[in-house]
Formats: C-alpha cells, structure tokens, sequence
C-alpha cells in the first residue's frame, strides 16, 4: 500500500512525541527534522517539505502548544491540519453541467498511466450521478486501445463511439458530439491517446480537440508511482494544455507515494479521485482530510463505510444476519462472505482504513496479502468441490466425502479437516450470539456488537 514506509516513520516520530510529559522548543525541532526526511524519502517536492516543515514548526512553537496539557498530541493535530491543507482541504469534483447540458470531459495522460481504464470508472460514477455517458475512443494508435475500452464500457454498461483508426481524432471527437445529441447523451468522455513521454504531437493533437469541441474538463491520469515524475507531468500538461484536475492511478501499489503530497501544492489543480486497484469499481473520491487521517495511522472509516454501501448487497447482509443468529450459516453463506470481503478490496485494504490498523501497522503482525489470497483461493476450492447438498448441510462430511472433495480441489484431505473444523468452532459460537446480542437467551444490553 501507498505510504506504507512514511506512515511507519511519522508514527514513530510521534509517538517519541506522546511519550514526552513536556515539549522543549529542540524536542518539535528535532522531531520535525525527521518528519523532513521521512517526507523527502517518500518523494515528496523538496520545496513542499520545506513549506510544510516550516508551517508546522511556527504553528507549534507559537501557539504556547509546548505548556499544554498534552503537546505531543497538539503538534500531531498541527501536522494533521497542515497535511490536509497540503492537499486541497476540501474535497472537489468533477465539474458537472447543469441539468441536461452536455458535460464534455478530456482525458489525458502518458501511456501505462491507466487512462483508458480510469475513463471507463468514471463513466461508472457519472453513470451513478444520474449522467448518460458515452465513451469516445481517440486512442488511435496505441495497438487494442479502442477495442479496450469498448470491453470497459460494456462492463460498465455504457456505450463506446468508435470510428476505428483511421480518421484523425479530432474528427471522431467532433462526430460524438453530433451522435450525443442526437441519442439524449448528457457526459461525453474522449478517451485521448497516451505517449512514452510529452511530445509536440501529442500536446498539438490536445489542443485542436478542445480548440474544436466544447471540452469542459480537462482532466489528467498520473501514476503515482512514478513519485515526483508524477508532479512533473502534471505540472507540463497544465502549462501546455490546461488542465482542470488530476486523477492519480496506481495508489495501492509499492509506491512512495509522494505524488499525493505535492501535485495540489505545486500545480494548484486538484486531486479529484485515486486509483486503488485494478477493477473497475476500484476509484475512491479523493478526500483530504481522510488521505491525511490513513498516511498518520488515524484509519479511514468513513471511506470504508461508503465502500460498504456501494459494494455490498443489503437485502443478502440482512438474509446472512438471520441465517446468523438462528446458526443456519451453512458453506453457501461462507462463499457469500468471503465474496463481501472481496469486493472491498481484502482483508489488508479493509485494515487499512481501520484506525490504528492502517498503514504503517508497525509491530502488529503483518497480512501477506499474497498468502492470504492463496488461502481464500484453496478455500473456495475445497468449498466449490462439494455438491450443492453437502454446502447446505455440512453433517453430511464424512470421511469418504471429504476424500472425494480434497481431490476434487487439489489438496491435503487435512485442509478439508481444518475448515470443516473451524467451521463448526464458527456455529458453535454464532449459538450463542442471541444472547449476546440481547434475544431471548439473554439480557438486552449485555453484549454489543463492535458495528
């Protein structure tokens, strides 16, 4: 996960901070220096850390913070503050036109950026805005680009303008317009061709389509992990073309993560949504107070509750919740839920926004992501390897069946022990919920759930 290392460091500075009774004046000096390094390692712009330290350190030393109750805490507040500050402070969306208006939306960016996949996701949230998108491929050199993205567009239910690769962009972009209006199309999005780097061409071609159409937002894909590259395309494409927002890609990967930290400062144009995954449902509206709460270890439960909103099916939580309490929860249900966890991108993203368990987890045992997918994969297996009647009423697993399902899936007859085991560990438990959670068996109010 982006931020992994500067999160651990900035958690290790502060909590040298929390476990000082009193502040001296070198104490925030000392700890500020190391704030410093840890954002230059995480390829933060050297002139952002240099503002940022020295905004931090005037607010800390002036504001009596040192004479109060709890400074460590109050110099933690002050980065907080100032890190969303650095970011944007408010959270900004892509400008919409009112009503019926046709909303027409530029993408740009250098190719392996993820452009093309970032344009169909925010098709997907326009779609879910109430908007009739049309995707418009101007990708015409770039070998299976338009093709692509007509397979994006179909997952996301929404339709692809193609005219194939031999007409100059700015014609197919001039003819989807003509072809929205006349099919009641409200947010059209051209989905421009990328180069390995900025050239003439590529900027010359950008500005004949929005010399040519009516392009409202320019909005650019950057790889975040491309670090301070990131802020430097970001910072030229502005300066050529004009840009109205970015979108940064590639913010779950091994990163550094930096890009996050400066582009806001450096361009003055606006994070409008992050890149954390491969899927399509996997772009986040960029908040920067919640950006600045997961870099500090502070969680991020409002993203995560949102996520849970849109990803996850009510009326099959609600089904599972009493399959639960009259402990019917069966192999089916454990399928169902393995599949809920999933769609919020895993165990390490759902830890990751769960204050004091996010990035930078420090001495908390560590999830290999990897392993845990694995693990998931062999259970699915095994599970998938039984008949319907046998997930349904798993009393039938005797001996001979678990045999036939272990080879079914491929493993140890001993892993099949082990889940059934720690299936039925599981029901038992789930028995005595009711009364836990206050039913019949117990007093209301003795137990409450942690959600």
């Amino acid at each position: 996960m982006a931020f992994d290392s500067l999160s651990e460091k900035l958690q290790n500075v502060f909590k040298s901070l929390r476990s000082k009774g009193r502040l001296t004046e070198d104490d925030v000096k000392a700890a500020l220096k190391e704030v410093k390094m840890a954002l230059l390692e995480a390829d933060v712009n050297f002139k952002v850390v240099k503002q940022f330290v020295k905004s931090v350190q005037e607010r800390a030393i002036g504001q009596n913070v040192m004479t109060g109750l709890n400074p460590g805490q109050m110099v933690i507040k002050i980065v907080n503050e100032e890190m969303v500050a650095l970011m944007g402070s408010e959270t900004t969306e892509i400008a919409l036109r009112p009503g019926q208006e046709t909303t027409v939306i530029m993408m740009a960016g250098l190719q392996g950026a993820g452009k093309t996949t970032t344009t169909a996701k925010i098709a997907g949230k326009l779609k879910q805005k109430g908007k009739k998108p049309l995707l418009v491929a101007c990708d015409i050199y770039r070998p299976a680009a338009i093709e692509q993205l007509k397979i994006n567009g179909k997952k996301q239910d929404v339709e692809v303008f193609a005219m194939g690769d031999k007409h100059k962009p700015v014609n197919i972009a001039k003819a989807s317009l003509e072809y929205a209006a006349k099919n009641g199309f409200n947010a059209v999005i051209f989905d421009t061709a990328g180069r390995l780097h900025i050239d003439e061409e590529m900027m010359r071609e950008l500005t004949e389509i929005k010399e040519n159409t009516d392009v409202s937002q320019t909005i650019l894909v950057v790889d975040a992990m491309t670090g301070q590259d990131a802020v430097n395309v970001a910072k030229s494409f502005d300066e050529k073309i004009g840009i109205d927002g970015v979108v940064l890609t590639k913010l779950d990967g091994d990163t550094r993560g930096g890009a996050a930290l400066s582009i806001r400062a450096v361009t003055g144009k606006p994070i409008l949504y992050v890149g954390m995954g491969e899927k399509l449902s996997d772009l986040e509206q960029f908040y920067p107070d919640r950006m600045a709460s997961r870099i500090l270890g502070m969680g991020d439960v409002l993203t995560l509750i949102e996520k849970a909103q849109e990803e996850i099916d009510e009326d099959a939580a609600r089904e599972m919740e009493q399959r639960l309490r009259k402990a019917e929860f069966n192999f089916n249900d454990y399928l169902e839920s393995m599949s809920q966890v999933k769609k919020l991108g895993g165990l390490g993203n759902i830890l990751g926004m769960m204050p004091g368990m996010g990035m930078g987890v420090g001495k908390l045992p560590e999830i290999d992501e990897d392993a845990a997918e694995k693990n998931m994969a062999r259970t699915e297996a095994i599970i998938y390897s039984m008949t319907p009647k046998e997930r349904s009423n798993p009393a039938l697993l005797n001996p001979g069946r678990k045999r036939r399902i272990a080879n079914g899936a491929g493993v140890d007859i001993s892993e099949v022990n082990r889940l059934v085991k720690s299936f039925e560990q599981m029901k038992k438990m789930m028995k005595q919920m009711p009364g836990m959670m206050g039913g019949k068996a117990g007093k209301r109010g003795r137990f409450k759930l942690p959600f």
